[in-house]
């Protein structure tokens, strides 16, 4: 009989890496429906509830990154980093993997190291156009990385890097519900000038203030809001009556739908799932991010004109002449929206794991 696949998968921190690693574990259970997937990830963090709400075990380790500023926990990092590399290596001792996919986030590098130093295959998937330090580090031990943006020679070796785009929530994709309905199950009018504002699960204090601080101008011009403020702005603003306000979307597909066009950090899943749905958006990437990848990440559509910058220490200022200037121009919009699909990869997972498997041989 031939035995069956054994994955694990590591890394994880923030969605930008969950939602990778549960797209390319699902499309391995696609493809070999008798495959067994586990997950690798740090303890506390937001890995350790997504991933079994999927579907999958998950192991947690003792792992954190290192502070910028002094910290005690700074103090403890080369204990944790002891520690997770034995645990990583008693877990893969007991599943035996086939191989190991990196996604970034703490705990890919204590997994993944000790992965290459027993002799199984690693795999890296690198999200954004500037990657993380975990997957600098694993680039040599690395037998393939797949990355989501062109001109990331300068970072990894040629020879090892595959283009393949981000993986996305497939249901993201799957949603057959028109537009009308989609308006209807977030209560909006289904005639009016739809924009989704989001700013990430948390949300984002620069967008929530630009939008709040612009409002009336918006209303008078007919548009509508769909508007995420993140759980960390929860009822901090005034009255809002003529759209949906709300902490977090948990039908993010049905958002996408009823959307004319977005307002949007710049996160290397949020990209993704915008090119591969082809929504005109306008980025307000996040400085608050390491080597200001999120500015990377808009320009390398912005360059293409697939999509609309604005700073997001201008944001406040102009949010609302760059938003009505477009809603506006229906000419660019239809521009937007095409040239934007273009660069989508809504088959990233399939692509990333036919390397690997291909790979393999």
């Amino acid at each position: 009989m031939k035995p069956k696949l054994r994955v694990l998968i590591s890394g994880g921190g923030t969605g930008g890496h969950v939602f990778p690693a549960i797209a390319i574990a699902n499309e391995i259970m696609a493809k070999y429906p008798d495959a067994v997937v586990e997950f690798v990830g740090a303890s506390g963090r937001m890995e350790m509830e997504k991933v079994p709400i999927a579907g999958y075990k998950i192991h947690g380790l003792w792992i954190s990154g290192f502070q910028r500023s002094w910290s005690i926990e700074n103090l403890m990092l080369p204990f944790k980093v002891i520690f997770s590399l034995w645990k990583s290596y008693w877990i893969i001792k007991s599943f035996k993997p086939n191989f190991t996919v990196g996604v970034g986030g703490y705990a890919s590098g204590p997994l993944n190291y000790m992965a290459s130093k027993m002799g199984v295959p690693v795999y890296l998937q690198e999200q954004n156009s500037y990657p993380g330090i975990t997957n600098k580090l694993l680039k040599d031990v690395a037998r393939k990385i797949c990355v989501a943006y062109d001109g990331m020679e300068q970072f990894f070796p040629v020879n090892k890097m595959v283009l393949t785009g981000n993986p996305i929530r497939q249901d993201l994709l799957l949603d057959s519900t028109n537009q009308s309905d989609a308006r209807d199950y977030f209560r909006l009018d289904k005639n009016k000038t739809t924009v989704l504002v989001i700013g990430g699960s948390l949300g984002a204090r620069t967008i929530n203030e630009a939008i709040m601080a612009n409002l009336e101008n918006i209303e008078q011009a007919g548009i509508q809001l769909l508007w995420q403020t993140g759980k960390n702005f929860s009822g901090e603003f005034g009255d809002f009556s003529w759209g949906t306000r709300t902490a977090f979307i948990q039908r993010m597909d049905l958002a996408y739908t009823c959307a004319d066009m977005v307002i949007s950090r710049a996160g290397a899943m949020s990209v993704s799932e915008l090119a591969a749905l082809g929504k005109p958006t306008i980025f307000i990437p996040s400085p608050f991010v390491a080597e200001d990848h999120q500015t990377k990440n808009a320009m390398s559509l912005v360059q293409k004109n697939a999509a609309i910058l604005c700073r997001d220490d201008e944001a406040r200022e102009n949010i609302a002449k760059v938003l009505l200037d477009l809603i506006q121009d229906k000419t660019q919009l239809d521009l937007l929206s095409k040239e934007i699909i273009k660069l989508g990869k809504p088959n990233a997972a399939e692509r990333i794991v036919n390397e690997i498997i291909k790979d393999l041989g």
